[in-house]
């Protein structure tokens, strides 16, 4: 685990001991600060090493969760040595030859990985697309309009450090919210720079990434690039517009989608249920729906809201939030990383039973390491 003690390491973390059948032995690596840290994995101290070259000796599976800045060097570094890379950086999710896997939706792309890398999709897209998957399957998308709200920890530790240190500021000022900037004014002055583009705290932020041109954002062309590449709809058309809310941990996405053929509700909200990664709270006389606090810290994303214009036959809307931390990135890692190991077993097994006179090819998932002496 390659940045082992930040927001998704840890969750990481706190998944493996529920796994511990898949894997023998858990190494830990992070920045220069938190090297020597102990750390507890399934009940056993880790020492968190430093990142190097030779941390990667012995390792079949090594998961990365560093800023898009190192991501690149230090990833394909460890391919170069025969680990399979899973990242969860942006920094692959769109290249053809680096699969975008989700093991509920294309498990099969885990085996075709040339470079020794698999990307993890972002959160925000991880929290809508097993539904989106069901959906596609039974009634053929035709077109997704997409608004995320996102939670504070999408940034990581520092998000979440903003969103907690912004509530200390404005707790018990109950006259705040009332005039023009004056939450503004308050938690620049108290606070200063912050990670987001605006105050968190008793606000929303209808802007999250930054600017990539034309008035969208990263966060709203990542969403529309990898829902693409991961349902196998290059040109499906959706429009995003992502939205930060003061939420701890839990992203939400509201879904409306248009499909090729007619969908009634009640038939759509029976394929959810049966799905076994959605769990569907939908009855709006209770009322009953999820919300981001009742699913943190939860595995499966869950449904709610489910309806349909009486004019639009074609058409869906739903609310969907799950755990961006979890299943949005440290889960999906992990079950990633166990595909690859039973597909390493498998390749092993048929290495030892292929005679080494037969002519059928068999194609490596771990090229052999070159010589790499230095860290870069």
């Amino acid at each position: 685990m390659v940045g082992a003690t930040g927001a998704v390491g840890r969750v990481v973390l706190d998944v493996l001991p529920t796994r511990h059948s898949h894997w023998a032995q858990v190494r830990l690596a992070a920045g220069a600060e938190d090297v020597g840290t102990v750390l507890r994995v399934a009940g056993k101290d880790a020492v968190v090493e430093a990142l190097t070259p030779q941390f990667f000796d012995g390792v079949d599976v090594a998961i990365f969760d560093i800023p898009p800045g190192i991501a690149r060097e230090w990833v394909e570094l460890a391919a170069a040595r025969g680990v399979v890379a899973i990242d969860n950086s942006t920094v692959f999710r769109t290249e053809h030859d680096v699969p975008l896997v989700v093991p509920e939706v294309n498990p099969q792309r885990v085996a075709d990985r040339p470079r020794g890398i698999i990307a993890n999709p972002g959160a925000t897209v991880m929290t809508m697309i097993d539904a989106l998957a069901v959906l596609h399957a039974a009634w053929e998308l035709t077109e997704l309009v997409i608004t995320t709200l996102q939670a504070a920890s999408g940034l990581g530790r520092a998000g979440i450090s903003r969103l907690h240190d912004e509530l200390d500021v404005v707790h018990g000022q109950r006259e705040l919210g009332t005039r023009p900037g004056d939450v503004r004014r308050l938690v620049e002055h108290e606070l200063g720079e912050s990670v987001f583009p605006a105050p968190l705290v008793l606000n929303v932020i209808p802007f999250v990434g930054h600017h990539v041109g034309d008035g969208w954002t990263s966060e709203e062309v990542k969403v529309r690039d990898e829902t693409r590449k991961i349902l196998g709809i290059p040109d499906l058309p959706i429009t995003t517009t992502c939205i930060r809310v003061p939420v701890v941990s839990s992203h939400s996405v509201i879904v409306h989608a248009t499909f090729a053929r007619k969908v009634r509700v009640n038939e759509a909200r029976q394929a959810l249920v049966e799905a076994p990664t959605i769990v569907v709270l939908d009855d709006p006389d209770e009322p009953e729906f999820p919300t981001p606090n009742d699913v943190v810290g939860a595995d499966p994303r869950f449904a709610g809201r489910i309806r349909q214009a009486p004019d639009a036959p074609m058409t869906l809307d739903l609310f969907i939030s799950g755990d961006n931390l979890r299943k949005g990135a440290a889960l999906n890692m992990v079950q990633t990383a166990e595909l690859v190991a039973r597909d390493l077993v498998e390749t092993t097994t048929m290495d030892a039973v292929v005679p080494a006179s037969s002519s059928r090819t068999i194609e490596h998932p771990r090229p052999p390491a070159p010589d790499i002496r230095s860290t870069p």
